[in-house]
């Protein structure tokens, strides 16, 4: 094979892998259309009326988790399996969003963690590497650190709609997220930056807690199952 044959077949090989890159770029936008707008749905809560629609939203949520679900199963057919870290920086920040927003209807719904395996129910992909398309233990916990920062929003926002309960639990809740991550031996840069949010998402959702003991409003927190 000459020099010029050579770069020729370079030449195919990389034009073929910008090919790919491409076609995954495109569902991968879709992917990001789609997590704005159940981004939309789940924020709505933030507003002084939408803490009684709280049950309304989420299942609006989970019907458009219907069109992630179709997309991500698109994006399956775009590269080989077993190239899935190839190509994993495409969609690695929207897959952390949509765990994030998974996350998030899940605590809205029953103020619980939500596991890795739900998250990967609900967008449909698999939880073991082997398996395929799946989703990786740091892209979940990204996602978990996002809704904290939502949840110290949240918890702001309870205080302006007269919900003085909620920041309590929402405590209850972020503390036992702080004590869990401290387990951890985070080595991911990006991952150990966003866990260093936690303790500003903790401390601003003290001052709530602690301004509202002060004032007389703070109760003791109820459970989930008490609402």
């Amino acid at each position: 094979m000459s020099v010029t044959e050579m770069f020729a077949h370079i030449q195919g090989f990389l034009s073929a892998d910008q090919d790919v890159r491409e076609d995954i770029r495109k569902v991968v936008q879709v992917l990001e259309q789609n997590a704005r707008e159940i981004l939309t749905v789940v924020q709505s809560v933030h507003q002084p009326s939408g803490f009684k629609e709280i049950a309304v939203r989420c299942a609006k949520a989970r019907e458009l988790f219907c069109s992630v679900r179709t997309q991500i199963a698109e994006l399956k057919t775009k590269f080989p399996v077993e190239q899935y870290y190839r190509f994993h920086e495409h969609w690695r920040f929207v897959l952390q969003r949509l765990a994030f927003l998974s996350a998030f209807v899940v605590y809205l719904e029953s103020e619980t963690l939500v596991t890795r395996e739900e998250v990967t129910q609900i967008l449909g992909i698999e939880v073991v590497r082997e398996k395929g398309f799946h989703l990786d233990v740091e892209d979940y916990l990204a996602g978990v650190l996002i809704m904290a920062s939502e949840l110290s929003r949240l918890a702001v926002n309870s205080v302006t709609a007269g919900d003085y309960n909620r920041p309590l639990r929402i405590s209850n809740f972020i503390n036992e997220l702080d004590s869990g991550f401290r387990l951890l031996n985070l080595k991911n840069d990006p991952l150990r930056k966003r866990y260093d949010g936690l303790k500003y998402d903790v401390k601003k959702i003290e001052e709530v807690v602690y301004d509202l003991s002060i004032r007389g409003l703070a109760k003791e927190p109820e459970s989930a199952l008490d609402k």
